[in-house]
């Protein structure tokens, strides 16, 4: 049993990034669900799938992006920040620049979960979930 679902699901997408895999399988939740919307916005995937399960919970299917000369994944590093043992929150004027506007932050907002620009554009600021370049 693990404790923090959105660690799996960012250490499911790194492992499935290492291995070289095209598709990666990942329980569904609604955090999880807007998380994979951003990165599908902002390009680090491919595509995303919701699909239904038997037991409700249901899956996503992620089709992961990789470079078409390299054959480098797009995603260099997913690095978790808040955890269930020591949450990081920011306010709107303290939120982060990740590789000086390269990278994106997904906050977790009172107004639901988007990228740190967006955040900082609404004015609001909240729980820094990811960071992701």
């Amino acid at each position: 049993m693990f404790t923090d679902p959105i660690a799996d699901f960012l250490t499911r997408i790194r492992n499935a990034n290492s291995a070289g895999h095209r598709v990666v399988d990942i329980p569904a939740s609604n955090i999880k669900k807007d998380i994979t919307k951003i990165l599908f916005d902002q390009g680090y995937i491919l595509s995303y799938k919701f699909e239904d399960t038997a037991n409700n919970q249901g899956t996503i299917k992620i089709a992961l992006k990789y470079d078409k000369l390299t054959k480098e994944p797009v995603i260099k590093k997913l690095h978790r920040i808040s955890t269930p043992g020591l949450r990081k929150y920011s306010g709107s004027d303290s939120l982060p620049r990740i590789l000086n506007g390269l990278g994106i932050s997904i906050v977790s907002t009172s107004q639901g979960v988007m990228t740190g620009k967006q955040a900082a554009k609404e004015n609001i600021g909240g729980e820094l979930i990811c960071y992701v370049y």
